[in-house]
């Protein structure tokens, strides 16, 4: 009796390991006598349509009330909704989506920035919201340039205090009506915004310790490495799709192609 359940329990570890669910992940480990042997298999995230169409009908829904400042609503491949507004819709749409009853995204679970330098509006502004009432989330997007300032969203979230300060010691984003914009992460007196895209990779200056006057004296640059080379000035260009192509003459049959001088 005993070896008949051992041997009923052996196929059924053996099936449930020939046909996993669909969507989990199997982790299998095999002892031999020379030592173990493990086998993983990822993750496949499962489609579920009810949760994408119930995104893309709440994505209507935002855009449908407020067709002032939402330019465009998406759903992404894993499921998530993305909102693209106009800069002057920050509070007026994140209020929106904090205080209504069918939305209540009530944390700022992040805010960032991207740089993208070939765009016109340079800087993409991201907050990404959380609703732990109807366990969702949402991602809001706007733009703005190096001189056109946005509307702070402290008076909606006080979370976004030290994120908008992160954003504009980052990138440079001027942040409206902000109570207290200061640098958050790099030293007084700091020249530049480090995660700007023509940055250079080297920095503007060096910070060291000076025995002399007794305190840390930030100087220029001084690379002493020889047989190196180095482009201080605007490492962004470097990269061929980022430069503008270059107008060649046109020739006419027969003629010879003018020599550089």
């Amino acid at each position: 009796m005993a070896a008949g359940l051992v041997r009923l329990a052996r196929a059924g570890f053996q099936s449930s390991f020939r046909n996993p669910a669909p969507g989990r992940s199997v982790r299998v480990s095999q002892t031999r006598f020379e030592g173990s042997v493990s086998e993983t298999r990822p993750t496949v995230r499962p489609e579920n349509k009810l949760q994408r169409n119930q995104l893309s009908v709440f994505g209507e829904y935002v855009a449908e009330i407020l067709p002032k400042y939402i330019q465009q609503v998406q759903v992404t491949c894993f499921n998530e909704l993305e909102v693209f507004i106009h800069p002057d819709g920050i509070i007026p749409v994140l209020t929106f989506l904090r205080d209504h009853t069918n939305a209540q995204f009530k944390s700022l679970a992040d805010q960032t920035a991207v740089d993208v330098p070939s765009r016109q509006f340079r800087f993409e502004v991201v907050y990404n919201l959380l609703s732990l009432r109807f366990n969702s989330r949402i991602r809001v997007k706007t733009y703005t340039d190096e001189l056109t300032p946005l509307d702070s969203l402290v008076p909606v979230f006080k979370a976004s205090n030290w994120y908008e300060r992160e954003i504009w010691d980052m990138y440079g984003v001027f942040f409206a009506d902000h109570p207290d914009l200061r640098r958050i992460l790099t030293d007084y007196g700091f020249e530049g915004h480090p995660f700007r895209k023509d940055f250079p990779l080297s920095g503007y200056v060096e910070v060291r310790y000076d025995d002399e006057v007794k305190r840390v004296v930030a100087e220029p640059i001084e690379l002493a490495q020889e047989f190196r080379k180095f482009d201080l000035n605007n490492p962004w260009e470097v990269f061929p799709a980022h430069r503008e192509p270059t107008e060649l003459p046109e020739l006419e049959a027969g003629e010879k192609k003018p020599e550089a001088k």
